[in-house]
């Protein structure tokens, strides 16, 4: 009876986790996590928290528990890296992450003795790789990407730099962040576990804000300044590593070095092809034929092989990059040994949500869980919260806004579009 009692208390967790655009499809593999993450007690009660950030008073209120007894129970969910405590303006959130990027991450961003990392290690192999609904439904479920590239700033050209703007830079958003936490690799760490990780480095995973201090509270990140942060983007550079960080413009809460033999972003896009798993940089490498000498130094360290070698009309071999599967990196360009490879500015217009709040709201529409995001227990948010998810909708392309209205099926959400397309027509 109480195998039954505590896998409902799991499936729950599961339930409450799929409120969220990045969710986590059911399976007993999906179980085994969560039962070595959680505790039943923990699972039970993480089931019940407010998909939204929330404070100690809400979550006691939820519970229907002492405020002090809520702390207690709150920071030992922080510790194991499930939870996540923000501090903004002297007042502290709370805020249950998805599983990616997320609890799962934490989870293997630090040595732990209090769990099987290697048991983890293999279920989320099993989970990921072999099962494949998890990461299909986190990569391409939705048209907005939750991840994007960073190119590699320093094989711009002078023209180049004069139109990449700020937020498109990884030195920048290392320049202007408050808080910077560094962090093992998960996806390097999980391979060592498995006995297939590379040589690429491990402690150089980053985030920033309230995420690297909640972290780094925990254990789970070491702060750092920002020059010692510069020095590891440029040691990850000469590693050949891929910058993916959070798609937003404002407030990038992460930044992966990422390695195209352990981890998940390029592993998925070599096994989905030209299914995009993350968004790319502006850029497109281009391979001049004349001065090539066809070394294929660029096949060889290109992450997600996307450099192919085709035959022309003269039956010469030449290198091509797929412009359908190619991240914009410029990994390729940067090991050219004969400068031959130079960044052009892609033809598509690349459009990044503003900050995690309006790329949230993007998925959730994409995913048809609007109402999930913005409603807790059957209760709507308050009206400082519903202003700032109407202001994002009304931004919105009009294609979007017809799906918010659809799924809130609010008359005066209704009325507010209404206003604005009249208001646009004169």
């Amino acid at each position: 009876m109480s195998h039954i009692v505590g896998k409902e208390a799991y499936k729950s967790l599961e339930e409450r986790l799929n409120k969220f655009p990045q969710g986590a499809p059911p399976s007993e593999t999906l179980y085994q996590i969560l039962s070595l993450l959680f505790t039943e007690q923990e699972a039970k009660m993480a089931a019940k928290l407010p998909v939204r950030p929330f404070t100690l008073r809400k979550a006691a209120k939820t519970w229907n528990m002492s405020e002090y007894n809520t702390l207690k129970l709150l920071e030992s969910l922080c510790s194991k890296g499930v939870l996540l405590d923000m501090e903004t303006q002297g007042k502290t959130t709370y805020f249950l992450p998805p599983p990616m990027v997320g609890f799962f991450e934490f989870s293997l961003m630090r040595t732990r003795a209090d769990i099987d990392q290697k048991l983890l290690s293999e279920l989320y192999h099993q989970y990921l790789s072999v099962e494949e609904d998890f990461i299909k439904d986190l990569f391409f479920s939705t048209e907005t990407k939750f991840g994007r590239t960073f190119v590699q700033e320093g094989v711009l050209t002078s023209e180049n730099q004069i139109h990449v703007l700020d937020f498109e830079r990884a030195s920048h958003i290392i320049q202007t962040s408050e808080s910077i936490g560094i962090s093992t690799c998960y996806c390097r760490h999980k391979m060592h576990h498995l006995g297939k990780d590379c040589k690429a480095p491990l402690d150089i995973c980053m985030t920033f804000g309230a995420t690297a201090s909640s972290l780094a509270k925990y254990g789970y990140a070491r702060k750092v300044e920002a020059s010692e942060c510069l020095e590891l983007l440029h040691a990850a550079y000469e590693h050949n590593l891929v910058q993916c960080g959070e798609n937003v413009r404002e407030g990038v809460s992460f930044l992966c070095n990422c390695c195209g033999c352990c981890c998940e972003a390029m592993t998925t896009a070599k096994r989905f092809g030209v299914l995009n798993p993350i968004e790319t940089t502006a850029f497109m490498p281009s391979i001049n034929p004349h001065t090539c000498i066809g070394c294929g130094k660029c096949q060889r360290v290109c992450p997600v092989d996307c450099i192919e070698k085709e035959v022309d009309e003269f039956h010469a071999a030449k290198l091509v990059p797929n412009s359908n599967i190619c991240l914009g990196c410029g990994v390729c360009a940067r090991n050219c040994p004969n400068g031959s490879i130079a960044l052009l500015r892609r033809d598509k217009k690349i459009l990044t949500p503003v900050n995690t709040t309006h790329r949230t709201i993007l998925m959730a529409i994409e995913k048809g869980r609007l109402v999930d995001l913005i409603c807790d227990n059957k209760a709507f948010m308050s009206h400082r919260a519903m202003a700032a998810v109407l202001s994002c909708i009304l931004s919105l392309p009009p294609v979007k806004q017809v799906l918010a209205s659809k799924q809130m099926k609010s008359i005066y959400l209704d009325r507010l579009l209404a206003s604005k397309a009249s208001a646009n027509q004169q």
